[in-house]
């Protein structure tokens, strides 16, 4: 496998979805995508976090990279 290659995995919280609580919190994703990648034998990930940017909008700055 090349050693270079990594597994993104992308968080994102809007101020909307605080105030409907129908989100979790960005601490709660990071959790869940962790334990998602170790079961897939996915070990070299890097977070991209937006928090507080609507996804109706591509303009995120994580979600850029």
């Amino acid at each position: 496998m090349n050693d270079k290659k990594i597994t993104a995995l992308y968080c994102r919280l809007s101020r909307e979805d605080e105030r409907t609580d129908f989100s979790s919190s960005i601490e709660t994703q990071k959790k869940y995508l962790s334990r998602q990648a170790k079961l897939l034998g996915l070990i070299k990930v890097k977070y991209y976090i937006d928090d507080g940017y609507s996804g109706t909008s591509f303009d995120r700055p994580a979600f850029k990279q």
